[in-house]
């Protein structure tokens, strides 16, 4: 019987995920001095997770590393198969018939609640929503922002606290060159939002933060 890592007999491994750290994974297997067959399971029909659907339309440089992931895919010994649910379309254990080893790297895709009184009342909104919405995320496409007040407040001071005052904060004109969803610039054109509240534990952001935007009299509240 061939050794697994051979020619004969490829390791044959099962991601489940395509972001980037799914990608990494195939890289390091590929490049690991035996012979890997890998395939890339997801259950959208596109690749790339959080770096398509979780950066910010004006953030080009970020995106390119999709570039480097494009380069692991054209590699002869790797398949992405999109569009298939892992625990719906195929369970763990069908897998475990057809791989010697399965790497989940489907990151978390639930938010964490504030466990606050309010949380859920209508305008209150996670990230992962209104990123997703900007970004045309296929789950999020179809939410609805009310954007017809004239204060907005965010809640956290990481970087995609400060992606979404951005995008809250920039004119239709300067997202226009961007690749947001067409849908959400439309929306975003009728946006009446003039001041953003950027609420943070510390005072990190006054010291770090230096958003400038033509929309919106941002402050900083810590």
């Amino acid at each position: 019987m061939s050794s697994i890592g051979t020619a004969t007999r490829p390791l044959r491994v099962a991601i489940v995920g395509s972001g980037p750290s799914g990608f990494y994974a195939a890289e390091a297997l590929l490049k690991a001095g035996l012979v890997a067959q890998v395939d890339m399971f997801d259950r959208l029909p596109t690749p790339f997770g959080l770096v398509r659907g979780g950066v910010a339309p004006d953030h080009p440089k970020i995106k390119s590393v999709t570039k480097v992931y494009d380069k692991i895919a054209a590699h002869e010994r790797f398949a992405f198969l999109g569009n298939v649910t892992i625990g719906r379309d195929l369970s763990i254990v069908e897998l475990q018939r057809f791989y010697d080893a399965i790497v989940l790297a489907c990151g978390a895709e639930t938010d964490n609640r504030l466990g606050i009184p309010g949380e859920d009342l209508p305008g209150s909104h996670t990230a992962t929503e209104f990123v997703g919405w900007y970004n045309g995320h296929p789950d999020y496409r179809d939410r609805v922002f009310d954007l017809s007040q004239e204060v907005a407040v965010v809640i956290g001071q990481g970087n995609v606290a400060m992606d979404v005052s951005r995008i809250l904060a920039k004119t239709a004109d300067e997202l226009r060159a961007t690749d947001i969803a067409a849908y959400a610039l439309d929306a975003l054109s009728e946006s009446k939002v003039r001041e953003i509240h950027l609420i943070g534990r510390s005072e990190g952001s006054r010291r770090t933060c230096g958003l400038r935007h033509n929309r919106a009299a941002e402050r900083f509240v810590g």
